[in-house]
């Protein structure tokens, strides 16, 4: 994977982050995905952060 094309997603109580990459000619808006968080145990809304 680019590095150029990975961005950070984040949640916002716990401060847990993934990394993914989107396509930023196809997707030009910000990203929120439902990922698991170890700190809650459950799976949660992670949303696109700056680097």
């Amino acid at each position: 994977m680019s590095q150029d094309n990975l961005i950070q997603l984040k949640h916002k109580e716990t401060g847990e982050v993934y990394w993914t990459s989107k396509n930023k000619k196809l997707v030009t808006r910000k990203i929120e995905l439902k990922k698991y968080s170890a700190k809650l145990r459950k799976r949660v809304t992670f949303k696109e952060a700056k680097k």
